[in-house]
């Protein structure tokens, strides 16, 4: 006679316990860091749901839990914050998240999603799987239509507007301005159930879609363009170059352009004329330059050079240092990290983490990579995926 495996629980009654005592605490520093208003959801409180957001703060999560509280969610997170040893199974025990591989199709993350939608949790989460570095949306993978598909839910379109505007993904400050988040629609399982994948997802990307670029808004503070470095390397005067930024200015280290970044989001030249009006053109401007680039021609010569932490991580487990200062040369068809040298065509997938981290999935092993403050990891992902396009021959996506 054959046994039932018994599934195991992951919807725990202190996980909402928990929640209930830190919630004020945790959404009165909220409110005062982001100057946020929340618009709570009576739809989101009573019942069960699975919640699209889009994704502009790294703490998009505590809007969510603000707008439904007490009813608590489970969000689909980042490995990485799986692999922080002791931190790590704290916050298993405590809130229970979801871990996802970024880039991904991670099986495992859907499998779980459903075990919580069986057992009567919410569950929720960003189809784009990044935050902003420009102001628009980033890349939202065609694998959620899918998943909403098969938890049967409904369906919750959470928005968040200004969050660019207060502290943008590249900055370590954050403005004096104003933010909202609320629930922009509920689709119910029978609207969508209908619907093809692409056409499911096209409605979620239409009705999560948040332009920072028309956000009229004024957000203030001095150091405005501080680290804007971590997103933007190439100019448009010099082509491939490495920035350094101070205040509210950032400059060219190639050919000394400067440029302001203004309280509005705008940007504009102070020793010449710009051509971008908002970071988000200079973004768009940056991925066709680079899809344009020919990476054949930096086999030898390196595309840049920088000196950063290299760790191996075990995915859920933990991370082991392996170098400090290590050099970390990119050239058009490898990477050299240290004494390892890893070739394109054995990596995977890079991704970028947070604001100066890079996870590079080689073989069998994950290497992560973190720089110092002015760290620009977002070029070592899109040079890698210019790279796999051209021996494609095809595709310009440049990874988020």
């Amino acid at each position: 006679m054959q046994t039932k495996t018994k599934t195991k629980q992951w919807v725990k009654t202190r996980h909402k316990v928990i929640i209930g005592l830190l919630a004020p605490f945790i959404f009165l520093w909220t409110r005062c860091k982001y100057h946020i208003r929340v618009e709570k959801s009576r739809e989101l409180r009573k019942r069960q749901c699975v919640v699209l957001m889009n994704h502009q703060t790294g703490f998009d999560q505590f809007f969510v839990s603000m707008a439904m509280f007490p009813r608590h969610a489970y969000f689909v997170a980042s490995e990485d914050l799986f692999s922080l040893g002791t931190l790590s199974r704290l916050l298993r025990w405590a809130v229970a998240p979801i871990p996802i591989k970024k880039q991904t199709t991670d099986v495992q993350a859907v499998m779980n999603c459903l075990r919580v939608a069986r057992q009567g949790g919410t569950i929720a989460l960003a189809p784009e799987g990044n935050r902003t570095f420009s102001g628009l949306p980033c890349y939202s993978n065609p694998a959620i239509a899918p998943l909403v598909k098969k938890l049967g839910l409904p369906l919750a379109l959470f928005r968040i507007e200004g969050g660019y505007g207060i502290q943008p993904r590249w900055s370590d400050v954050c403005r004096k301005g104003r933010m909202r988040a609320y629930v922009h629609k509920i689709i119910e399982p029978e609207d969508y159930k209908n619907l093809t994948n692409e056409e499911l997802h096209e409605l979620i990307q239409k009705e999560l879609y948040v332009d920072e670029t028309a956000n009229p808004g004024t957000f203030r503070h001095k150091k405005l363009a501080e680290y804007l470095e971590r997103a933007m390397y190439v100019c448009p005067d010099c082509g491939l170059s490495v920035f350094h930024s101070e205040n509210d200015i950032i400059t060219c280290k190639t050919c000394a352009k400067q440029i302001r970044y203004l309280p509005d989001n705008r940007i504009q030249g102070v020793n010449g004329e710009f051509p971008f009006p908002y970071v988000a053109q200079w973004y768009a401007y940056q991925n066709d330059y680079v899809n344009q680039l020919d990476t054949n021609a930096y086999l030898e010569t390196p595309l840049y050079r920088d000196v950063a932490t290299i760790s191996e991580v075990e995915p859920y487990k933990k991370k082991t240092l392996l170098e400090e200062n290590a050099k970390v040369t990119l050239y058009g068809n490898r990477l050299q990290l240290g004494k390892r040298t890893l070739f394109f065509d054995d990596i995977r997938v890079i991704t970028v983490l947070g604001k100066n981290k890079v996870n590079v999935y080689h073989s069998d092993a994950l290497y992560q990579i973190k720089g110092d403050a002015r760290f620009n990891g977002l070029k070592y992902m899109n040079i890698f995926c210019r790279y796999k396009n051209q021996q494609a021959g095809q595709g310009d996506f440049l990874g988020i």
